[in-house]
């Protein structure tokens, strides 16, 4: 068994329908009611949900976005380079790792209506990080669209986009 297969199996993790494997780990009791969320969410959200998610170099986790903002924190393995599409546009990409002194970020925020995706840049590697959302992830909150959808919105970041997406 590879240190990745025995890292799946140790957290129990499954495969996450944007790439990549993950295990929620935390859901608050509490709720945020509709009224106070604002009129994009449809039902109460919880407080704050969090998971582990692990890509290989082998995968990537496709562009998409959800209404919340989401913390990314860096636990084990290879750096991993997260691609960021602001909703006017604006393409920026981070390095979140554990090399602070290199400039790599430990956590980085994605603002909430964002585009994301992330990729393991280092060969035969695996990055073991954490994603907490607030308010809590929805499965009604998250967005995936087809790779010319994406084009149509962000022509200028046609590179990028086909990279980090299926057809």
């Amino acid at each position: 068994m590879t240190k990745i297969e025995s890292i799946i199996k140790a957290l129990n993790l499954s495969p996450h329908p944007e790439g990549g494997y993950f295990k929620e780990t935390y859901r608050s009791v509490g709720e945020i009611k509709e009224e106070s969320l604002g009129a994009e969410y449809k039902g109460s959200r919880n407080y704050s949900t969090c998971i582990y998610f692990l890509l290989t170099s082998d995968s990537f986790s496709v562009f998409h976005r959800i209404k919340q903002d989401e913390i990314w924190h860096f636990y084990d393995g290879s750096p991993i380079r997260l691609h960021v599409i602001t909703p006017e546009g604006h393409y920026s990409n981070h390095i979140i790792g554990a090399d602070v002194l290199a400039g790599e970020l430990p956590q980085f925020v994605v603002a909430g209506g964002c585009w994301f995706a992330a990729e393991v840049p280092d060969e035969e590697a695996y990055s073991l990080v954490g994603c907490t959302v607030s308010p809590g992830f929805s499965f009604e909150d998250f967005d995936l669209r087809p790779r010319k959808e994406l084009i149509t919105l962000f022509p200028h970041q046609k590179e990028v986009i086909c990279k980090l997406t299926h057809s």
